[in-house]
């Protein structure tokens, strides 16, 4: 559909896999960012793009997202080397742990068979860092929440209330941190530091 330029079809169907079934690929997203852009509807033109920066994360994307929403400064595309070596372990997750498992069970066929001249903290030593890393890896390595700004304006406060002070009052494109859930406010991190913002304005990324 999307081939033969039947867009609004093309797009129903991206959106249900996107939506209702979660799943997508990069170059997926790429498609319904267009189409959203040629039907003006560029809130989700920004968040399609946003998802995209998360898998290719490059200057590109973000001129194009600043383009979008007239914003000659965006928070939250800024990708540290440490997010980017975190990035790699997210997404060979399954491989690390796997091949973490197979190194441990390399280890306990190595201690049964040679059980009677094994040296027991020579072999529970590196069973143990292996068991912990597994945890972690199994249990620990996973993307962070993010979201993306959808609401125009927004404010950022420093308290899940109204009553809070006023942090920031920005406009759709920022991509955002959730750390944890309070009533209708997700606790945020914003440059740097707690804050909080109404769900009602933000969009999962």
């Amino acid at each position: 559909m999307f081939n033969t330029q039947n867009y609004k079809e093309a797009l129903a169907v991206y959106e249900n896999l996107y939506f209702e079934q979660q799943t997508y690929s990069p170059a997926m997203l790429l498609k319904m960012a267009f189409i959203t852009e040629g039907m003006g509807d560029y809130p989700k033109t920004t968040l399609y793009l946003s998802k995209y920066y998360e898998h290719n994360p490059n200057q590109r994307v973000t001129t194009k997202i600043r383009n979008l929403t007239e914003q000659p400064y965006l928070i939250g595309y800024q990708v540290s080397d440490q997010e980017q070596f975190f990035k790699i372990l997210i997404d060979n997750r399954i491989e690390i742990t796997a091949l973490l498992t197979i190194c441990l069970a390399i280890f306990l066929v190595l201690f049964v068979r040679n059980r009677d001249k094994a040296s027991k903290p020579a072999f529970f030593i590196p069973s143990f860092v292996l068991i912990v890393m597994i945890f972690l890896s199994n249990n620990y390595l996973k993307p962070p929440n993010r979201a993306i700004i959808t609401g125009s304006p927004t404010l950022i406060m420093d308290q899940p209330t109204a009553g809070g002070n006023l942090i920031s009052k920005v406009d759709v494109g920022h991509r955002i941190q959730i750390n944890s859930t309070k009533d209708t406010w997700f606790e945020i991190t914003w440059e740097d530091r707690k804050a909080y913002v109404k769900k009602q304005n933000v969009t999962k990324l």
